[in-house]
């Protein structure tokens, strides 16, 4: 498929539209073999496809634009109904008109990662070459990966510069990859509860993760789509380890304490006596219903090879010399998984580059998760700080003026 240099409205270009049957309410595009994917690996895939949504309306000279970039377990659909869930998408209290990401101003867009399964080409996907499922034959992707295909993404939505680039965990690791791979496309970045890589514990616990799902019998080493099965035990025990790295300790309490689960005597058995117990073996229930074991692999592994610094000699101011894109970099005290201390750290490297940097630590005890929890805090600031980078940016009220800055 040639690349689509002008198109009027993105959200509607209907040959990139997916199979409703597949994903309902999805975008898709599709790259052939004579547009590979170059990936860090040494491979060139494809052909390949993103999946991606828009919501809102891009204006005249394509300056409005947010790219937001999604954590390891969610998705591209980030407002609507999810098809597969029927809940509302994962940031809705987000994104939306009124809200801080206002599709009344700006032009969003996620898209589903590569090595995700919903709708991007990742392990599930049909292996050309074989006519069946890639599964563990698909190559190793890492978070600039992921990068790149968005990038080859918006050259195809005809986009050359992002107004904000947004987005928290994985979704903040992209982030700090888009700035630093393609500064000058990224006027505004805003990267919450992320770092410039991941902490030896943080690796541990992901590999917790992998060996519950290779353990899992039915998991015939990423083969079990071909042998009728799923490996959904291993997939809910590794999720709902993850699941405890995303809040904290007070939030625990707070929600479920030590309080039984409809019962007043424990029952001298290993049902699930605590409600605390039977909250997360109904989150490890729920995530297998959506979320693909092999994509589970593939991306925390892209999560655990992330480092800035070590692509330059360890020295992490030097990934961002001479930026000159405007940062609003977010923690929260309670967030474990990804502190405060990550997020000095790389708010100090932005300063000793002179690049424009604020800097927000959210009390909450909401842990990890905060940033897509209601927290009012979370939504001021970001709300503060995509005006004021509109009005440098020289972007209306309503996002359609713009000096191109």
């Amino acid at each position: 498929m040639t690349n689509v240099q002008s198109i009027p409205s993105p959200s509607i270009h209907s040959e990139d539209r997916a199979h409703e049957a597949d994903h309902p309410t999805s975008l898709l595009a599709k790259f052939g073999i004579e547009q590979p994917l170059k990936l860090d690996c040494g491979i060139d895939l494809a052909p390949f496809q993103i999946a991606y949504q828009t919501y809102g309306e891009l204006n005249a000279d394509r300056s409005n634009a947010i790219l937001i970039c999604h954590a390891l377990t969610l998705d591209q659909h980030v407002a609507n109904v999810h098809p597969m869930t029927g809940k509302a998408g994962w940031w809705a209290n987000m994104v939306g008109r009124g809200l801080p990401l206002d599709i009344d101003r700006y032009f969003i867009i996620c898209a589903n990662v590569i090595g995700g399964c919903m709708g991007s080409t990742g392990p599930a996907s049909t292996n050309p070459a074989t006519g069946k499922p890639w599964g563990l034959d698909f190559p190793v992707v890492t978070i600039p990966d992921m990068v790149r295909a968005q990038a080859m993404l918006l050259d195809r939505l005809g986009i050359d510069t992002l107004f904000c680039v947004v987005g928290g965990s994985m979704g903040g690791m992209q982030v700090l990859q888009w700035t630093v791979a393609y500064p000058e496309r990224v006027f505004s970045a805003m990267p919450t509860a992320c770092a410039t890589r991941h902490s030896a514990q943080n690796i541990a616990f992901h590999e917790l993760g992998r060996q519950a799902v290779m353990a899992d019998p039915n998991w015939h080493q990423g083969r079990y789509a071909e042998n009728g099965t799923l490996p959904h035990r291993g997939l809910a025990v590794a999720r709902m380890a993850a699941h405890i790295t995303y809040l904290s300790d007070a939030a625990l309490h707070r929600k479920f304490g030590r309080r039984m689960q409809d019962r007043a005597l424990p029952t001298f058995s290993f049902d699930a006596d605590f409600q605390v117990e039977s909250y997360l073996r109904y989150q490890g229930s729920s995530f297998v219903e959506r979320f693909d074991a092999n994509s589970y692999l593939y991306l925390t592994r892209a999560m655990d090879y992330f480092d800035i610094a070590g692509d330059h000699n360890g020295v992490l101011a030097q990934a961002f010399r001479g930026i000159k894109t405007r940062f609003c970099v977010v923690s929260f005290t309670s967030d474990w998984l990804f502190p405060t201390s990550e997020s000095r750290a790389l708010v100090h490297a932005l300063n000793a580059s002179s690049a424009r940097v604020s800097f927000a630590e959210i009390e909450t005890d909401r842990g990890h998760d905060a940033f897509l929890l209601d927290v009012p805090e979370f939504f001021d600031i970001s709300r503060a700080f995509l005006e004021s980078a509109g009005k440098a940016r020289g972007l209306g009220s309503t996002g359609l003026g713009s000096t191109g800055g």
